[in-house]
């Protein structure tokens, strides 16, 4: 990947992580200015109960994007499996119509593998429109880290350009801020040696990736 690439990716990726902290952030703004106006005691309540959810929201999102993007500072070069399972488990947290199997099979992972999770459980989760079952698997097997997320349920969203990103037919004219997570971690299984796949039926997603360990350099 050439520099030019290089800033296109980072510049997508910052614009999808602005994109998706406009509303929490935007809800605490406008909490903040009610509460300031607000005299009854049991508005003021309901407010801060506003504020305290957006607040929330928007930490669990910025924990989200420092694992799924960023560099991952403070973490060595694995990650506990208990991150990045409390941080899919957050991003449901106000979808009761979602349900997670999990089958984690080791107690870490590399950074790249946890990339790869934590990209793979967003992208089922959007697919997932009118809710249904979120199955999420990992294990280190014959020195390389096997993952596979599925998304089953009664109506699967899912935009094709994401796939093509995911397999590296992406063309540079497509890549945005929907597509620019999908394109990093191809680039990153790339990297590895190791490759990524999906398979879209009208009744499931299934995302799959192979990664060497001791592989894999981006963050």
């Amino acid at each position: 990947m050439d520099d030019r690439q290089s800033i296109d990716l980072a510049a997508m990726l910052c614009s999808r992580l602005c994109h998706d902290m406009l509303s929490p952030v935007g809800a605490l703004s406008n909490g903040l200015e009610l509460l300031a106006l607000e005299t009854d005691p049991e508005m003021r309540a309901n407010v801060m109960q506003l504020l305290e959810q957006s607040a929330t929201i928007s930490t669990t999102k910025l924990k989200f994007f420092r694992l799924a993007f960023g560099a991952a500072g403070g973490f060595g070069d694995r990650v506990d499996v208990e991150e990045p399972k409390a941080l899919i488990q957050a991003l449901v947290a106000d979808k009761p119509n979602i349900t997670i199997n999990w089958a984690l099979a080791d107690p870490s992972l590399g950074k790249p593998a946890v990339k790869v999770l934590l990209n793979f459980a967003q992208i089922a989760i959007d697919a997932l429109v009118r809710g249904g079952t979120l199955d999420i698997g990992a294990e280190v097997r014959d020195g390389a880290s096997e993952i596979v997320v599925r998304a089953a349920g009664p109506k699967i969203a899912f935009d094709e350009t994401i796939g093509k990103a995911l397999d590296g037919s992406l063309d540079r004219s497509e890549l945005s801020s929907r597509t620019a997570a999908a394109h990093m971690i191809a680039l990153l299984a790339e990297q590895s040696g190791g490759g990524l796949q999906y398979h879209r039926s009208d009744e499931a997603l299934v995302l799959g990736a192979v990664l060497p360990q001791g592989e894999g350099l981006i963050g």
